[in-house]
């Protein structure tokens, strides 16, 4: 007998997410966290992106927009030491929630408890071992060390992982020669912001909104409060800077003098934090019975990406290895979290890297390759194409066979529908985080062959204005696993059918 089904390691957002969804599928998850407490530093400052979507098809959007600390700001966001500017677009492709992380982990602390999840503050795994049933993770607490046993173990422990160190799993990649520091601190009555979002200050001249690149660096400024000042530097240091360490106001006043040349006055922060920047991704998300996700997986030399990836990996694995555990997963299941993540890190990692050949630039060619980069993003389609790319909406996983439906492993729209209860949407049928076949065309011999899996799946049957397809199969984390296309003949799509479900879902019910 395990002490528990999952071992997480790391209560941050990533490893919160991973128990709320194991909760959710039955699963007996036990969280240890090193730090006593959640700590008050916000080193993010809100969610963006596809995790967005993914909490309202959970129901859970409403509560974490209650607990906004603001209004959503204009979408003008940084890319590369620019601005991308989506509101320029009536729909735009990125949405933004002001959330500071401590607020957002006690929100996920929260709801992983009422779900019942066991959580465990001021304890950390020291050791691990495994074999080829159970995992056991030795713990040192306040009373002393301690082991426990679980059929899997996922480190979430963030960008030092020490479950990645333990486990051996090798971290490719590069280390940039930056520190970035990021601050938001109150105007001071020196300081004027003007309409534009410039700065007026008072013996030094007007400083201008966003990005401006130096030989000695990269400054910005930009605000969504007028009484609040949004600071950013990014510099060359060989300083190696514990992240323990709170940033302080004099650190980044010095940071100001030596990338922008003048002493600019600053009032009280609200917000300081500091990082390095990283473009790095494990070779494999899993080993053995093992496996990594959120920073402990990958790293971004890019802000605003790393919360969303990390949130949304926890999605990914956790019906997943709900599925090992609870003995219905068919082979190769859980292996496909690495697949597809992996496949998604590459992509984040690509628009990452492209913003470090923007930003780090400081001849003429780069300045060029800039202002050319300005231009293109004028335009709406290149525009939609780097929203998506931030926000991760534009990964399609890759389908198990060659012949598929063109929706296959791409995010299952939020269809208004129409049932014989009432009306409904597929955000709303998501909520259980259970699989799903919907039904769009009354197709009785698809749901006549998903009755073997109904043990595992829900049908619905409903109608809606403009069906993608005539059926869809949506997994628990809300991508389509399988399509049916759009008036093909009577029966001709259940063999397809019956071979997804047993690729994702497994036996049917009736199997011998």
């Amino acid at each position: 007998m395990t002490d528990a089904d999952v071992i997480i390691v790391g209560a941050g957002p990533t490893g919160l997410m991973l128990a709320g969804e194991l909760r959710l599928a039955g699963v007996r998850p036990l969280v240890f966290e090193r730090q006593p407490q959640i700590r008050d530093t916000p080193k993010a400052g809100g969610l963006s992106g596809q995790i967005l979507e993914l909490l309202r098809y959970r129901g859970l959007l409403e509560r974490f927009e209650a607990a906004r600390t603001g209004p959503s700001p204009a979408l003008r966001l940084p890319f590369g030491g620019l601005h991308v500017d989506f509101t320029l677009l009536a729909d735009p492709p990125m949405q933004l929630l002001l959330l500071p992380q401590p607020r957002l982990e006690r929100l996920l602390d929260d709801l992983a408890c009422e779900l019942g999840a066991e959580i465990r503050r001021g304890e950390e795994v020291v050791g691990l071992s495994q074999d080829d049933a159970t995992v056991t993770a030795d713990v040192r607490g306040s009373d002393g060390q301690y082991r426990v046993t679980a059929r899997y173990l996922v480190g979430c422990d963030g960008a030092g992982s020490p479950v990645r160190v333990m486990a051996d799993v090798p971290f490719p990649g590069t280390t940039y020669p930056e520190i970035q520091r990021l601050a938001t601190v109150t105007v001071p009555e020196s300081v004027t912001v003007l309409d534009n979002g410039d700065l007026e200050v008072a013996g030094v001249g007007r400083i201008g909104f966003g990005f401006t690149p130096t030989e000695r660096g990269l400054f910005a400024v930009g605000s969504t409060d007028p009484a609040l000042m949004g600071l950013f530097t990014s510099e060359n240091e060989s300083a190696d800077y514990d992240d323990d360490e709170p940033m302080t106001l004099t650190e980044l006043r010095d940071s100001i003098r030596r990338v922008l040349g003048v002493d600019l006055p600053l009032g009280e922060p609200t917000r300081m934090t500091r990082f390095t920047f990283h473009a790095r991704q494990v070779e494999r998300y899993r080993h053995g019975r093992v496996l990594m996700a959120g920073d402990a997986a990958h790293l971004f030399p890019a802000p605003g990406v790393a919360l969303n990836a990390g949130m949304i990996d926890s999605v990914n694995l956790g019906w997943k290895l709900a599925a090992a555990i609870h003995g219905w997963a068919p082979t190769g299941l859980l292996d496909t979290y690495h697949d597809e993540r992996h496949l998604a890190g590459e992509r984040t990692l690509l628009h990452a890297r492209a913003q470090v050949a923007l930003r780090r630039g400081y001849d003429p060619a780069a300045e060029a390759l800039r202002e050319l980069f300005r231009e293109l993003l004028v335009d709406e389609q290149p525009l939609r194409r780097i929203g998506a790319l931030i926000a991760g909406t534009d990964i399609r996983y890759p389908p198990p066979g060659p012949d598929h439906h063109a929706l296959t492993g791409s995010f299952a729209p939020d269809l208004a529908l129409r049932t014989d209860q009432g009306t409904t949407s597929v955000a709303e049928l998501m909520h259980a985080a259970r699989p799903v076949l919907l039904d769009l065309a009354d197709r009785q011999d698809l749901r006549e062959t998903a009755q073997h899996w109904v043990h595992r799946i829900d049908i619905h049957t409903a109608e809606t204005s403009r069906r993608p397809a005539d059926a869809l199969l949506i997994r628990p984390d809300a991508h389509i696993a399988w399509a049916a296309t759009i008036d093909e003949p009577t029966g001709s799509a259940a063999p397809t059918l019956r071979e997804a479900l047993s690729h994702w879902f497994g036996t049917p019910l009736n199997a011998s």
